[in-house]
């Protein structure tokens, strides 16, 4: 409100609109926002800033938002917000009303047959607070697991189940030992290899023996996987998972489509569609490879047809992907080909949110010591063991029951807060000591910051009500953070960047604590003291519903 009513005195004024590029005020004496635009215009206007400025505040029309403006230094322009304006705003919270789009987001994607590791941490952690997020400020959100349930793996599988026997008891362990031991026989016997390629196409067309082992091998996978979820706390659900399986049949009306668009060309007996604009370092092009020379479907295939189903079938309006970084190519391409094939219209948009690596403390791929890739499982199991010790050293009056509760909430908080609050796209080194630290930037210290507000207003023994005083800087600055989070979460909606989230949550954590210091709550009296407490229960709703669309709990009491 403030930047456009501020624009709109600049073009009253010098009949030029604008951006004022408002900031927040470098000083509490400045008020709470200033703007440089005086001293931008001073150039082009020839002029001096400050009178520039004083023209400025002369057609701007800021009485019911503002005190009088003022003028400081060479030309900035002040704005201090009227108090009863900012305890207003803290008083309306939150909300946003239905915006009538649909939107997919497609994230976590673990394959069957195979532990989830460190590597599906990120594309879980960060596509459910996506999901959480996107669905706070309006749209209607559908979730969807894009598993890996299909290809030449399972015809290995399947061929060494019946090998060795078929009715053997399988859980997801003795499913990963009999993928390394199928895969060491297929590079080692050509005949076992025939057979596995063979027993590929019996699956892709139903036989019912390759079908029923294979559908053996995705429940235990699935159920594994749940438990997991549930661990996690994520939204997802086993109604959310679409495996690539789910779209085998459409796979050759993708492949007659884009023939008939003229989009596919043979090369060396698969079907490609070379796009432009995409070609390799050689400068030669660069394929999309829709079907294969043996006639097979490769994964381009499964995500055109997935793509073609989430806007016709689901009536998609923004795609998302959470999808590793290094696809970032591969998805380009999906998105063009579907874009040439009129499968993506211009009115729904595809976004492929890239994320990086876990790293080590060494700097390097995180990895055991024998140089596997870590299980998701025994990374959670680390993280609450941390959380359990940390909260032991604290002792309190908390049971075992509450303490194994708390400590699982806090170590899957740490985990999560660690990988969303560093920008997605940079990798971040996982370690767990700072993780469940309770001071600086973390998953615990937020979370300590509630469950302090949480014994604060127990202990005053009243309902809060409403915020009504404003008299301290540091009061008017608590609640000048709180009035942000709306557009901070809107932020996130627009540019799917959960750290922005994070950083606001630790600011508002670290004023509250400088609130606590000048400010003191429960010794004071009467209207202070009652607007003091509701000034807290606000503070304790937005970290709560902010942790909550991280995916992270918010414990009463640590």
């Amino acid at each position: 409100m403030l930047s456009t009513r501020l624009s709109t005195a600049a073009t009253a004024a010098f009949a030029m609109a604008l951006d004022p590029e408002l900031r927040p005020a470098t000083k509490p004496e400045f008020g709470h926002f200033q703007t440089n635009l005086a001293l931008r215009l001073a150039k082009p206007l020839g002029l001096a800033p400050r009178a520039i400025a004083a023209k400025l505040v002369e057609h701007l029309q800021v009485d019911d938002l503002c005190l009088p403006p003022s003028i400081a230094g060479p030309g900035f322009v002040n704005l201090e917000l009227r108090t009863d304006v900012l305890a207003d705003g803290v008083n309306a919270g939150v909300s946003f009303p239905p915006r009538g789009e649909r939107v997919v987001v497609d994230y976590s994607q673990p394959n069957v047959a195979k532990q989830m590791h460190v590597g599906h941490l990120r594309s879980t952690v960060i596509g459910d607070a996506l999901c959480n997020v996107l669905s706070y400020v309006g749209y209607e959100v559908i979730r969807q697991n894009h598993v890996g349930d299909w290809g030449t793996q399972f015809g290995m599988l399947v061929e060494q189940l019946l090998d060795e026997d078929p009715k053997q008891s399988l859980d997801l362990d003795s499913l990963q030992g009999l993928y390394q031991r199928s895969r060491v026989h297929f590079d080692s016997s050509p005949e076992f290899a025939d057979r596995s390629r063979a027993r590929v196409v019996a699956l892709q067309s139903g036989d019912p023996e390759t079908r029923a082992l294979w559908q053996r091998m995705v429940d235990v996978s699935l159920t594994e996987f749940e438990r997991l979820y549930a661990r996690l706390g994520t939204g997802l659900t086993p109604a959310d998972v679409v495996g690539e399986s789910a779209y085998n049949n459409e796979l050759p009306n993708v492949v007659d489509e884009l023939t008939a668009a003229g989009l596919l060309t043979e090369s060396g007996g698969a079907l490609c569609a070379f796009l432009p604009g995409f070609t390799g370092r050689d400068g030669s092009p660069l394929p999309v490879i829709v079907r294969k020379s043996d006639g097979g479907f490769g994964y381009s295939a499964t995500d055109l047809a997935a793509v073609r189903h989430r806007v016709r079938d689901l009536h998609a309006r923004r795609i998302i992907y959470v999808v590793d970084q290094r696809q970032a190519l591969h998805f380009r391409q999906i998105f063009a080909l579907a874009s040439a094939a009129g499968w993506l219209p211009s009115t729904t948009t595809a976004e492929h949110v890239g994320f990086g690596t876990v790293l080590g403390e060494n700097g390097k791929p995180f990895k055991t010591r024998s140089g596997d890739t870590v299980r998701l499982a025994t990374l959670l199991d680390a993280a609450v063991e941390r959380a359990a010790a940390l909260l032991d050293e604290r002792a309190g009056s908390l049971d075992g029951d509450a303490r194994a509760e708390i400590a699982r909430a806090v170590g899957i908080g740490a985990v999560k807060y660690a990988d969303l609050s560093s920008d997605r796209v940079n990798d971040y080194v996982f370690a767990l000591d700072r993780m469940v630290a309770m001071t600086g930037n973390t998953g615990p210290y937020l979370q300590y910051a509630h469950a302090r507000l949480t014994k604060l207003l127990a202990k005053a023994g009243t309902t809060p009500g409403a915020v009504t005083v404003l008299e301290s800087p540091v009061e008017q600055r608590l609640a000048l953070q709180l009035a942000a989070f709306g557009s901070t979460v809107e932020q996130v909606a627009e540019t799917l960047q959960p750290h922005r989230l994070c950083g606001y949550l630790f600011e508002l954590a670290t004023t509250l604590s400088a609130f606590y210091e000048s400010c003191p709550v429960l010794t004071s009296d009467g209207e202070t003291r009652a607007s003091r407490l509701a000034l807290c229960a606000a503070t304790r709703r937005v970290l709560a519903d902010g942790l909550g669309l991280l995916g992270i709990t918010a414990p009463d009491s640590m």
